[in-house]
């Protein structure tokens, strides 16, 4: 295989790659998000969340998306503007998102966006690419934040939809 051709063939794959982020997340598949991250990746929403970034294993990071995820009512994440950067087995994916979360509730409005992009880096096993470390750099929000709360609580409670 030519190295354009190579290069074209990895971009796909790590496209591919990321787009399962937002597919195993609003279709609440979890093994599919859990399959495209590495056993150990660094994780940092701290745009949003104020919280330091973290390392922890993929299962963990599966665990805690589990936790909130399910209480919604409804996700949509849509994933735009990719550029990516191949350098031999190491990547990086810088990608636009706009994340919606709803929930029906009585204590504010029913949804919260999110809006900014991605920062992923990512690395070749094998034949796949796994995401080994990931950044939400958030630029804009609007709506109730607490949401996320709601939705927890919901999961906590065993009232997930």
């Amino acid at each position: 295989m030519t190295d354009a051709l190579q290069l074209l063939k990895d971009k796909a794959e790590i496209q591919e790659t990321i787009l399962k982020y937002a597919t195993g997340l609003d279709t609440r598949d979890f093994a599919l998000y859990r399959s495209i991250f590495a056993d150990e990746v660094d994780i940092d929403f701290s745009s949003y969340s104020g919280q330091p970034a973290s390392r922890m294993t993929g299962d963990e990071w599966g665990q805690m998306v589990q936790r909130m995820l399910p209480g919604f009512d409804a996700t949509q994440h849509v994933l735009t503007n990719f550029v990516i950067d191949v350098d031999g087995d190491e990547a990086t994916a810088n990608v636009y998102v706009q994340a919606e979360h709803f929930i029906a509730n009585s204590q504010g409005d029913n949804s919260h966006t999110l809006g900014g992009y991605y920062v992923h880096k990512l690395k070749r096993h094998g034949s796949e690419w796994k995401i080994h470390a990931t950044t939400l750099n958030v630029t804009w929000n609007r709506g109730n934040r607490d949401v996320y709360r709601l939705a927890t609580e919901r999961v906590e409670a065993g009232n997930q939809t």
